[in-house]
């Protein structure tokens, strides 16, 4: 249930009133409260232009047929149009948003705001965030917010939507007719609903704003009680009904000079320039072909700048462009974001507007727009491919995205068709006339008649690290900023040559040759059996060997047509560093991601055909792994293409000097950030006490960064890159011959490293003694926050501490005196669920993982009851479990934010529900709702490809003896 009201719609001494309204109608609806027990997840948030109710519920009863749609209706019904203010709940959200706005007011949150700010400084989206204002939040009473509802809430101003599996429209529309159909008619008068069919391509018609940037507007309210009473019956004609001073050649509103906001948590550089035009509503071909012109335009830039400066230690971390329509701002905005070390911030902005004058100028060339054009195509196609598969969530944030913004609305097929029918159409004078009107008012900034940037907002530290020197004072100012675009204006240009991009990264011929030479073959899963393949039908899993070690496990899945995904893990990851290479592993990942070549082909190259074959590549470190993960299209060749990469990098990958540079500045920068961020240092200090100093499970620190060189990293990593410590798994929708091939083709064909155990090999981890522990952590800081994290031990996911004990002992000798009653005679009359003994359930090697899963569900609903409802000490509170699969340890952690006056009292709290589990015994309704939840979101992503791919991980794996397929 969309409600069209947000904190646009406040009056100066309203400022919060909207958010606070969506939090008592909310929680305080007790038929939202008896969904709970179905398995339904519900939410709530407020923005500048409206307040969104949402349910997610099965469509039907738990062991019934009973259709839940009436009740989902009914509460949406009660929350939006029949809330109860009352005094208690009022109190209870007071406590808990005042607690919100202390989380929420992370310094990420302090920049978006002074970005808004300055972007939209002519309307009240400036003036107007959703979480109000402390002082204000404080004094209402609920005659004052129930008058606020009364101007707001009726069902003229409100719109529900309901995806999901219908199929049976009558019904549902009789349903919602039967629930809705009487609320607020006595003195209603609705306008006619606007017609819109559903869509697709969420990503390419309207590409998310970045968060912190939306928001919506105010109309000016006569004091009329005749004219309120209208406003009060009408949904505004345009939403949000705000006025922009738009960014378009001949305006009359003079530059704006650039925006300093200088803070002491800030770290690192950062500048936005922006844009701000009128959306252009997408409802003709030709509104459809100037978006995809614009998309390949930008799909140049992105590619440009970072890759080509990736391979040249640049003196920027990143440099952005977006462009995107929001339908929460009511406009179009363009940003150009640079970030950089403060020290190298000049030279930047610079590259950054050298880059845009040369596509500006010179346009993308033949073999790029082909490249992108043919990109976004097959992109295009996959999705329709997977029309099916759309979460139901995601269809509705982009129904309701492009029902703001006006834009036709298609399915993923129908998006797909009307692509392809544009597509022939559009030509490289196009294009490249097309994006050109982006990029004006960098390209052409200071010139007469070019569009004025919005706003240019520069975001800075106070201080800055200088080595030999520490910390000193860092000075910039708006003419220096504008001196610095200048000359990135003034820099000679040339238009961008041609790469050669390859088709393959191994041919044909050196495939035969590899072939002949190492001979891949499959061999036994366990040379004592003799079988080489093992298939489990329930499962649809496969699990092989190849001859150089690697371990394969593979499912064939048609749930994402066309689509494949891969992982290759390698037992060790960081717990395998040494006390002498501390930070070698993560940096060594880093290193090669950072290079980004493989044999003779270049970065540019690597990523070109990668863009060419659809396919994303991931590499990163954990604490027990290094993980690369590729997502592929089966079409044209897909599949063989990620495969050649994969055996790319273990074979022939480059390992680059300036690249290791690179990736250790950035984890130097990493650590400097630590004191910057309240929830970071917090965690950071509880981390190293917990786990007695261990810097493993933390960022390297300064001094192990400078120890190490790039011998130290490569042999890091490589050393955990040997056959039989790798296992590779895959799903996707391809047949057996085609999986196979390519595994024989391109695993098998990877030299052999067998008989190493250095992988394998740790240094024990160390808990602190089980005494409570306390410490505090004070940040300088201009406004006062306060969090506080809980943490101890817990075992691994499947039941082995640290001290090397295992748990399933324990368990079995509980079940045995449990279950006593039970015989052997009784297992055999009934093989249902309901009749397996205790003891059998408990010996399941998934027994222990899904219990902490279940125990994990229960406390946060104890501790959302306990501190966060009933007491009103935080908005947020969490346990989360950290459950290793190698690693035999595990760690808990309770996360709560407050004030600083009330965190001990919420810190007593969470210990107290903690400590109450051994009193306050687990419920049978508690368990239950426990289970649902946990089997409403397995059913949910079992239907994903990257679902069963991490079912897959550790499958084969020595060190995770209790995953088997059983």
């Amino acid at each position: 249930m969309e409600v069209h009201v947000g904190s646009i719609d406040e009056e100066d001494d309203e400022q919060g009133i909207a958010h606070m309204i969506e939090h008592v109608a909310f929680l305080g609806s007790k038929k939202r409260e008896k969904l709970l027990g179905t398995g339904a997840r519900s939410n709530a948030y407020t923005d500048f232009h409206h307040t969104v109710f949402h349910i997610h519920s099965p469509v039907s009863a738990k062991d019934s047929e009973e259709d839940l749609l009436p009740s989902v209706l009914d509460a949406l019904n009660e929350i939006a149009f029949h809330p109860k203010f009352l005094a208690s709940r009022v109190e209870k959200e007071r406590r808990a948003i005042l607690s919100e706005l202390q989380m929420m007011n992370t310094i990420e949150y302090r920049v978006d705001c002074q970005l808004l700010q300055h972007l939209h400084s002519e309307n009240k989206l400036s003036r107007r965030f959703p979480i109000g204002l402390e002082e204000q939040i404080k004094k209402w009473d609920a005659d004052k917010i129930r008058k606020f509802h009364e101007r707001w809430y009726f069902p003229a101003n409100a719109t529900l939507y309901i995806v999901g599996d219908i199929d049976n429209i009558p019904k549902t529309v009789s349903q919602i007719e039967s629930v809705l159909g009487q609320t607020g008619l006595e003195n209603e008068s609705v306008s006619p609903p606007t017609p819109s069919a559903f869509g697709a391509m969420a990503s390419f018609l309207v590409p998310k704003l970045p968060a912190g940037l939306s928001g919506s507007s105010s109309h000016d309210k006569s004091n009329s009680p005749d004219q309120a009473k209208v406003v009060k019956r009408e949904r505004h004609a345009v939403r949000p009904p705000v006025t922009h001073n738009w960014s378009i050649p001949g305006n009359i509103s003079d530059m704006k000079a650039p925006q300093i906001f200088q803070h002491e948590l800030l770290q690192n550089f950062s500048i936005n320039m922006f844009c701000k035009i009128p959306v252009s509503k997408v409802r003709t071909y030709s509104d459809l072909r100037n978006v995809l012109m614009k998309r390949i335009f930008l799909s140049a830039l992105h590619f440009r700048i970072n890759t080509r400066y990736k391979s040249s230690n640049p003196p920027f971390t990143s440099v952005e462009l977006d462009h995107s329509d929001s339908g929460r701002e009511g406009c179009t905005v363009t940003t150009l974001t640079v970030t950089a070390e403060p020290k190298n911030w000049q030279s930047a902005i610079r590259v950054a507007v050298q880059e845009v004058r040369r596509l500006k100028e010179f346009g993308v060339t033949k073999g790029e727009l082909s490249r992108y054009m043919d990109a976004l195509l097959k992109d295009s196609e996959q999705l329709a491919a997977m029309i099916d598969n759309v979460s139901s969530v995601d269809n509705l944030d982009f129904i309701m995205e492009s029902d703001a913004l006006g834009h036709t609305i298609m399915d993923q097929m129908q998006g797909h068709e009307s692509l392809v029918a544009v597509a022939g159409t559009v030509t490289l004078e196009e294009v490249n006339a097309a994006g050109a009107k982006v990029l004006e008012y960098i390209a052409d900034f200071g010139k007469p008649g070019a569009p004025t940037a919005a706003a240019i907002v520069a975001c800075v530290p106070t201080k800055v690290h200088i080595d030999e020197v520490g910390e000193t004072e860092f000075k910039l100012s708006p003419s220096e900023i504008v001196d610095a675009i200048k000359t990135g204006l003034e820099q000679p240009i040339e238009a961008e040559p041609e790469l050669e991009v390859p088709k393959e990264l191994i041919s044909s011929l050196e495939l035969q040759e590899l072939k002949l030479q190492r001979s891949p073959s499959f061999v036994p899963l366990h040379p004592e059996a003799g079988i080489s393949k093992i298939h489990d039908e329930e499962t649809g899993i496969t699990q092989l060997r190849l001859s150089n070690g690697i371990r394969i496990n593979y499912r064939v899945s048609q749930t994402e047509s066309r689509g494949g995904v891969m992982r290759l893990i390698v037992g060790g990851g960081r717990a395998a560093e040494t006390s002498e290479s501390r930070g070698a592993v993560i940096v060594g990942v880093r290193t090669l991601s950072e290079g980004g070549r493989v044999g003779n082909f270049s970065r540019e190259q690597v990523e070109l055909f990668c863009v060419n074959h659809l396919i994303n590549c991931s590499l990163e470190s954990t604490e027990e792994v290094i993980a690369m993960e590729f997502r592929f299209t089966l079409r044209d060749d897909g599949m063989r293409a990620a495969f050649q990469l994969l055996h790319m990098v273990l074979e022939h990958s480059v390992w680059l000097e300036d690249a290791f540079d690179r990736a250790r500045q950035l984890y130097l920068s990493y650590y400097r950030s630590i004191p910057k961020s309240l929830e970071r240092s917090t965690a950071h200090k509880l981390m190293l006490t917990m786990l007695n100093g261990d810097e493993r499970f933390v960022e390297p620190t300064p001094m192990s960064l400078q120890n190490l060189s790039l011998q130290s990293v490569k042999d890091a990593v490589m050393n955990q890159f040997v056959g039989d410590n790798m296992e590779v798994s895959i799903v996707g929708d391809f047949t057996e011959e085609e999986i196979e091939s390519c595994i024989l083709d391109y695993l098998g064909t990877v030299g052999s490293t067998r008989g190493s155990t250095t992988a394998t090999q740790y240094e024990p981890v160390l808990f602190r003694p089980s005494s409570l522990q306390s410490q505090q952590v004070f940040l300088k800081d201009t406004d006062e926050r306060a969090c506080a994290y809980i943490a101890g031990p817990a075992p691994n996911r499947w039941g082995f501490t640290y001290e090397g004990e295992d748990l399933f002992e324990s368990i079995s000798e509980i079940s045995l005196s449990d279950g006593a009653q039970s015989t052997s005679e009784e297992l055999n009359v009934e093989k249902n669920v309901g009749t397996i003994s205790q003891t059998k359930l408990r010996s399941h090697p998934l027994f222990f993982g899904i219990t902490m899963g279940l125990l994990a569900e229960i406390i946060n609903s104890r501790l959302f009851t306990t501190v966060r409802d009933s007491l009103g000490l935080t908005y947020d509170v969490s346990f989360e479990l950290n459950l290793f699969d190698r690693l035999n340890l595990g760690w808990y952690v309770i996360s709560v934010t407050s004030t600083p006056s009330k965190v001990h009292k919420a810190l007593d709290a969470c210990k107290s529900v903690l400590r109450g589990l051994h009193s306050n015994k687990i419920a049978p309704r508690e368990l239950d709702r426990a289970r649902r939840t946990l089997l409403m979101r397995h059913e949910a992503e079992i239907k994903s490809n990257a679902y069963w791919l991490g079912l897959l991980a550790h499958l084969q794996a020595s060190s995770v003896p209790r995953k088997l397929m059983i």
